[in-house]
């Protein structure tokens, strides 16, 4: 379910309690209750998602290194808000994005690969902190990734830049544009 289909799903049962609450809510101006319902939706939400982190963080396997590549270090690990089934991470070397609860897919960026990336924000994005990164690379199978409803996305954007230049850098590659 989309974090706008549970926003909506929300929203509509903070309205069905106060419709049935013997609480007099009918003598607030209706954009007052509206500015509450909306404050008190946000709220909800961001308390979900602080429960599915914890989940998710109890149920996510310890991430260890693999053969041969112990100079690979994690950078930043996140999952799309509101859900259990999607985990980000970026490390000294890639962008690996894993999907699914019981079976698992899994795809991997090197950042030398890595041409562009955006980021976006929502207006109601920008009240929760969230955002979306766009990443475009030179990868066949996956040339654009999006990292879907991250937390803090501007640390991350920057994060991901640094990663970049300095994979880059260690490999001795430089990117040039056609004109």
């Amino acid at each position: 379910m989309s974090v706008e289909a549970t926003r909506a799903r929300i929203k509509a049962r903070v309205w069905q309690n106060l419709a049935q609450s013997e609480e007099s809510w009918r003598e607030l101006p209706r954009e007052q209750l509206e500015k509450v319902v909306e404050l008190v939706t946000d709220a909800a939400l961001i308390e979900v998602d602080s429960d599915l982190s914890e989940e998710s963080a109890r149920l996510a396997p310890k991430a260890a290194s693999a053969p041969g590549v112990e100079d690979e270090t994690i950078l930043w690990e996140g999952r799309p808000f509101l859900s259990l089934s999607e985990r980000y991470i970026i490390t000294s070397e890639r962008v690996r994005v894993i999907s699914g609860l019981l079976g698992k897919e899994r795809v991997d960026i090197e950042l030398v690969r890595i041409q562009d990336f955006d980021q976006t924000q929502t207006v109601r994005e920008r009240l929760l902190n969230l955002g979306d990164l766009t990443i475009h690379s030179h990868d066949r199978s996956h040339p654009v990734v999006v990292l879907n409803n991250i937390a803090d996305p501007q640390s991350v954007h920057e994060i991901l830049r640094r990663a970049v230049l300095d994979a880059r850098q260690r490999h001795r590659l430089t990117y040039r544009e056609e004109m």
